[in-house]
């Protein structure tokens, strides 16, 4: 499985962008994806979750109203739209698919996470 993360650059306060990350190799619409991010210094954290249909999705506190997940799945393709940035947003987001098969919950934890993309870097400025 290989999952292909872009859509990172420098934004400004306020602003917005939309990452997407690409799935190949394994049959993308039976598992749950997610996005998990690291700022520097920090651990990786959780961030967005959307269930296999797409009929369920879960947000971290921190960008709750703010990040919205999607996914398509003809396209293979998850997505983090991220609107009214802040510079605390700073950081490598990582897209990861869950490994059980049709989970009935969306997942938090990276340890159900098992493939994950290479990462992309979003820098928010002030």
């Amino acid at each position: 499985v290989q999952l292909q993360a872009s859509g990172g650059g420098l934004v400004q306060a306020g602003g917005s962008l939309r990452l997407s990350c690409a799935a190949s190799g394994r049959t993308f619409k039976n598992y749950n994806m997610g996005w998990f991010r690291q700022a520097p210094g920090k651990e990786r954290e959780f961030v967005a979750g959307i269930s296999w249909s797409g009929g369920s999705t879960y947000s971290a506190d921190s960008v709750k109203g703010r990040f919205t997940i999607s996914r398509d799945n003809a396209k293979n393709t998850v997505y983090l739209q991220m609107n009214t940035l802040k510079p605390e947003d700073t950081a490598v987001y990582y897209c990861a698919a869950d490994r059980i098969f049709q989970a009935s919950g969306v997942a938090r934890g990276e340890g159900r996470y098992e493939y994950w993309g290479q990462g992309t870097l979003v820098t928010v400025s002030s």
